[in-house]
């Protein structure tokens, strides 16, 4: 919290040194776990010293399905919040529907275009204008393990698909559940997405999820994911507790040594800070099985909604501009596990596990191995996204569902959605 309070000190004074109007801001979000909450937290306090009021609508649910529903239900009663956690291709969806605001005026002022990556830029735009600002970028394609349970197993953490399996093997015949699993539809998404990856590479990845190619989605490599996918159920706790867990309770059964592992994005990272935890030593983060110089990116990041209010506008400017200041893209990010989504951030402040996803954010990028998330919404429709996990969820819970059967309904049900 040391970190915070400096960060709302400097905010501050710099708001207070500017005549500014104090206004509502709304925003809806589902940033809920505890991680998470202590994120959020930077931005409701960066507010409040600004002079205006946070109204927080905050739905529980890590894939934000539930957020979505409340969200669409405000929007078409005409009552939107001043801002929304939405992302990826659903920013240009709700940027169809004429509800949200240009944010140019304030990202030309800022510098936006020379101070983020274009692949986080031109997310954050509809038809060319800033519609969204930004909080950060995180990792999906990680492996969190706990390093005492290894050493009293005598096992390597895996960094490959056939060491997971094998070192899977040896802690389960120890009595060691070898992978932290919650059962929820966007979680298998997570991982399958994964697994994808690992198996069959970037340029497969991208073919599969990006560009819904039918020939790489019923192709003999799909098949192989679904049954690595379908493998490292056996090393969880699936048939018994997993079923619902929520993902930061599944992080915790890897902090308190009740699990070796699991395979989760960066914001898992949230969890063991606020644990009170430490990279290194307490946890250790390697990418997950064959994903090592390749990145999965998920940006979190607020889109603007036309507001009639003028105070609430300037509120919502605000925000807006707060977001991307160093210090909160700082404060936030170390307490949420991501990265920053701004260039040119001191890197002093940041973990062993924040330091390897930057290094890798940039290197995939140069290497054509940076991908965007299907699971969370960066790669394709929120239509396209649905239809997949239903398929991908249905195979991992069936017995008697094939791999082949289920490529073959992955690619009916994408080709149906599109």
């Amino acid at each position: 919290m040391a970190t915070i309070n400096l960060f709302v000190s400097a905010i501050t004074l710099i708001l207070l040194s500017t005549a500014v109007l104090a206004g509502d801001v709304e925003v809806l979000h589902y940033m809920t776990s505890t991680g998470e909450a202590a994120a959020i937290e930077v931005l409701k306090e960066e507010l409040r010293a600004s002079g205006h009021s946070w109204k927080e609508v905050a739905v529980a649910g890590g894939g934000g399905e539930t957020a979505m529903t409340v969200l669409k239900f405000r929007a078409l009663s005409g009552n939107p919040p001043a801002a929304a956690q939405i992302k990826g291709p659903q920013i240009q969806e709700w940027g169809e529907q004429g509800l949200l605001t240009s944010l140019d005026s304030i990202a030309s002022a800022g510098h936006w275009d020379e101070l983020l990556p274009p692949v986080v830029s031109n997310m954050m735009k509809y038809q060319g204008e800033y519609v969204a600002v930004p909080v950060n970028v995180h990792r999906v394609n990680w492996l969190w393990a706990n390093p005492d349970v290894f050493r009293k197993a005598g096992v390597a953490i895996p960094t490959t698909w056939d060491q997971f399996f094998e070192v899977a093997n040896v802690l389960k015949s120890k009595g060691i559940l070898p992978l932290a699993y919650g059962g929820q539809t966007w979680q298998d998404a997570t991982f399958f997405e994964t697994v994808a990856l690992g198996v069959g590479g970037a340029e497969f990845y991208s073919s599969a999820f990006v560009d819904l190619n039918q020939k790489t989605l019923t192709s003999a490599t799909m098949v192989k994911v679904f049954e690595t996918f379908r493998k490292t159920r056996e090393y969880t706790d699936a048939d018994a507790d997993a079923p619902g867990r929520d993902w930061h309770l599944a992080t915790r059964m890897v902090s308190n040594g009740e699990a070796a592992m699991q395979i989760m994005g960066d914001w898992a990272k949230g969890e063991f800070t606020a644990a009170g935890q430490h990279a290194d030593v307490d946890y250790v983060c390697l990418a997950a099985p064959d994903t090592s110089g390749a990145f999965i990116f998920n940006i979190d990041s607020f889109a603007m909604f036309e507001l009639r209010d003028s105070d609430a506008r300037e509120a919502q400017a605000d925000l807006a501009r707060l977001v991307m200041e160093p210090m909160f893209q700082q404060a936030f990010n170390v307490n949420k596990g991501s990265i920053p989504a701004r260039l040119g951030m001191d890197r002093a402040a940041f973990d062993s596990c924040a330091h390897a996803s930057m290094d890798a954010f940039v290197a995939s990028a140069a290497t054509a191995q940076l991908v965007p998330s299907m699971a969370h919404g960066m790669a394709t429709s929120s239509q396209v996204q649905s239809a997949i996990y239903d398929v991908v969820t249905a195979f991992y819970n069936s017995k008697n569902l094939s791999a082949k059967e289920a490529v073959d309904k992955l690619a009916h049900a994408i080709d149906a959605a599109r």
